[in-house]
Formats: structure tokens, C-alpha cells, sequence
């Protein structure tokens, strides 16, 4: 089995605020389903990635909204299936509840673990 995490952008979610309820409802529904089927690791959306940080190796820290980078993360779900394609079809589904596109991209296995 491998680990997947299906990720999408901060801001990619662009519906009407008032259909925030029935967007989470979609979303717990996929979770609820993947959890049932025994592929489901965790997940978590983020807070606006403004109040962010970003620690240097020398320990310095800096407020990420000085950083160079246009992309930051918005939310992100972590399924362990047998296949690449399994995790695209939840993927799919989890397109479809959150109302975005979504990246997929497989953990590197680590031997000691």
C-alpha cells in the first residue's frame, strides 16, 4: 500500500460563502466513504496561509507572506491505496465535493519505516 497526498491550492475553493455548508457536508461524505473503505489516513483544510511562518535552517523566522512564492497550500487529504489510479478516483471525488481541482502526489517511501 501507498500513501497519496491529494492537495489543492489556498483560493481554489471559489464558490459562494453561503454554500460553504453543502461543500463540507460533500466532503465529509468522501471522508466518511474512504474511512469506511479502510484508505483513509487524515486530512485537514488550512487557515489563509497570511498568518503563516517559515523557520530557516539558522532558526530565523520569517512571516511567509514575505516569501517569493504565488502557490501555498489550502487543504490536503493523505489516502493509502494499492495504486496510483485508486488514489486518482478518490481524488476525483474529492474534486467533485470540494468543488476544485486536486493534486495527487505519492510519498517517497522511507526503508526505516
Amino acid at each position: 500500500m501507498t500513501k497519496y497526498l491529494i492537495s489543492f491550492d489556498d483560493g481554489a475553493m471559489t464558490f459562494p460563502e453561503e454554500e460553504l455548508p453543502d461543500v463540507a457536508e460533500a466532503a465529509h461524505a468522501v471522508e466518511r466513504e474512504a474511512e469506511e473503505a479502510g484508505v483513509w489516513v487524515f486530512s485537514g483544510g488550512l487557515k489563509n496561509h497570511e498568518g503563516a511562518s517559515v523557520v530557516a535552517t539558522d532558526g530565523t523566522v520569517t512571516d511567509i507572506r514575505h516569501q517569493d512564492s504565488r502557490q501555498y497550500l489550502g487543504g490536503f487529504a493523505v489516502v493509502e491505496v494499492p495504486s496510483l489510479e485508486e488514489a486518482l478516483r478518490w481524488a476525483a471525488k474529492i474534486a467533485v465535493a470540494c468543488r476544485c481541482a486536486q493534486e495527487v502526489r505519492e510519498f517517497v517511501p522511507d526503508p526505516d519505516f
